[in-house]
């Protein structure tokens, strides 16, 4: 690798405090997604603040290498992709259709996935999701179940959507997205994002949202709210002004704005 990668890679790594090895096989991939997870957060605070989003990968290695921010899924995997096709990964973009919460509504697919291929195995790989989400990567095959960190998942295929992700909730599987191994580039993203950002009917417009992943649990805002999610059960926090909210996005998410 050139000198510059190579120095850009150590300052990511530094970023998301990985320190083993870059073998490109499965427990590297685990090994990184769960530090992304866990120090790179989810969060919409650019778009609800009206400044434009770059997805060119400078841009997005600018606002969360360097500046130290997080983003949504179209920067997020974007740059987490760059990272492992950089350390010699074969790594193929996917669009996402986000069920949650939609009920029998097929939506638009407006989600950024990866599909990491290892040695004749492909991996689901997600780093830009707002909600509880796998901490591992998953195996892509049909009804694959996955237990991790006292949570389970479910891979199932299905006619029209493709791959659907479940989460075992309350006793039953629940519908996080679905996808399809069509490959894209990176001007497919463009459009969808745009619209994510701009559109007066986006879900990125209704409301703050930051998410970060913890060893134990996670923590959460929505709107002003902030919840800390830990095996003792839930605590929430509700800023009294602006500066005590900056405070919170600090302490908690390492968030500068």
């Amino acid at each position: 690798m050139h000198e510059m990668n190579d120095n850009k890679i150590a300052a990511y790594l530094r970023r998301i405090g990985y320190n083993g090895d870059l073998v490109p096989n499965y427990d590297t991939l685990h090994a990184l997604q769960l530090q992304h997870l866990q120090t790179v957060p989810y969060e919409n605070l650019d778009i609800m603040r009206g400044i434009p989003l770059s997805l060119k990968t400078e841009d997005i290695y600018d606002k969360v290498v360097t500046r130290g921010r997080g983003g949504y899924c179209f920067e997020l995997n974007a740059l987490f992709a760059w990272l492992l096709r950089s350390i010699g990964f074969e790594v193929t973009d996917l669009m996402a259709r986000f069920l949650f919460r939609e009920g029998d509504i097929i939506p638009m697919r407006r989600h950024r996935v990866l599909k990491v291929s290892i040695e004749g195995t492909d991996y689901l790989a997600d780093v830009g999701v707002g909600i509880m989400t796998p901490r591992m990567p998953l195996t892509i095959t049909n009804n694959h179940v996955s237990e991790q960190n006292g949570e389970k998942y479910l891979l199932q295929m299905e006619d029209f959507l493709g791959y659907v992700l479940y989460e075992w909730h309350k006793g039953t599987w629940r519908k996080l997205y679905s996808f399809t191994e069509e490959p894209q580039i990176e001007d497919d993203f463009i459009g969808i994002s745009y619209y994510c950002e701009t559109h007066p009917g986006s879900f990125f417009k209704t409301m703050d949202m930051v998410h970060i992943i913890t060893d134990k649990g996670r923590k959460s805002i929505a709107g002003r709210e902030l919840k800390l999610f830990t095996p003792e059960g839930v605590k929430a926090i509700v800023p009294a002004n602006d500066k005590v909210f900056h405070e919170l996005l600090h302490e908690h998410f390492g968030i500068k704005l």
